[in-house]
């Protein structure tokens, strides 16, 4: 015979292992953003530049992964004239410039950079390289529609769902795949990133660091010509499922600092292997 307290009993656990799963599933998500870095805005939703740097080749996927990224419900993004030189891609503060140029065997088909003041984006670079994107396994749509959306992305505050490029797709541009178009397809956002996305930028901020000021403008400038290649990009920070370095921090000091995410080429290790410091 089950008496009260022993039913009671049963509620209670049940009760906490609900609990649980939600918080583990909150956790999950939690994990699915770049640091707490993010755009400083009044309201939501904000409208975030996209400086078009890219060749005609790459025109329709930068308006695509605009048009995709712009379904959030916290942001939306347009692209505008780009700002700088595709081959060094400086950034502008209070946007993002998206660049494409064939960079080298550099080992990375993409790479994404925010500067970061405090906890606040105030600008951000992302950059496709055609030395790869001419060699016949990456030069398809699937490919760099995959990297235009995650790198583009990475400017937001987000990060990949996934790094381990031998698992299944997650239908989502987030996830680090061997073969974007699937199926599932990774080539777009799916509806984990769009709530990532909500969780990022779910409160306000009293100020804006989106056409950012002059005087922020000023502050950073001394960041703009410091950020190369390889070792350049600082200290590492997290390595994907091959070893290799995923992301970097360099330390700007008076609280910036630089975060650079890579998207390396596959069979590139070797060309890897140098900028393996911890």
């Amino acid at each position: 015979m089950t008496t009260p307290l022993a039913a009671g009993r049963r509620v209670f656990i049940a009760v906490v292992a609900v609990l649980a799963i939600v918080g583990s599933a909150a956790v999950a998500y939690a994990s699915h953003s770049w640091g707490s870095y993010h755009w400083a805005r009044t309201s939501n939703p904000f409208t975030l530049k996209l400086g078009d740097n890219v060749s005609v080749g790459w025109d329709q996927y930068l308006r695509d992964a605009s048009l995709d990224w712009s379904q959030s419900s916290v942001l939306d993004t347009v692209v505008v004239a780009g700002g700088t030189n595709p081959k060094n891609c400086k950034p502008t503060t209070g946007r993002v410039e998206v660049c494409n140029a064939s960079y080298g065997r550099t080992g990375w088909l993409g790479i994404a950079q925010i500067w970061v003041s405090g906890s606040h984006i105030t600008k951000g670079a992302a950059k496709m390289n055609d030395t790869y994107f001419k060699m016949p396994s990456y030069n398809t749509a699937a490919w760099k529609r995959f990297v235009m959306c995650q790198e583009i992305a990475h400017t937001f505050g987000l990060d990949h769902q996934d790094e381990d490029f031998s698992n299944a797709n997650l239908g989502s541009c987030m996830d680090y795949t061997a073969d974007p178009d699937g199926p599932p397809s990774n080539e777009h956002p799916n509806a984990h990133d769009f709530e990532q996305l909500e969780l990022i930028y779910a409160h306000l901020d009293t100020f804006t660091t989106v056409a950012a000021s002059v005087t922020t403008r000023a502050r950073n400038a001394r960041a703009d010509a410091d950020i190369g290649e390889g070792d350049d990009w600082g200290q590492v920070e997290r390595r994907d499922s091959k070893s290799r370095p995923s992301l970097y921090k360099r330390d700007l000091g008076r609280g910036e600092k630089v975060y650079t995410f890579v998207l390396w080429a596959n069979g590139e290790e070797d060309r890897a292997a140098p900028n393996k410091k911890n």
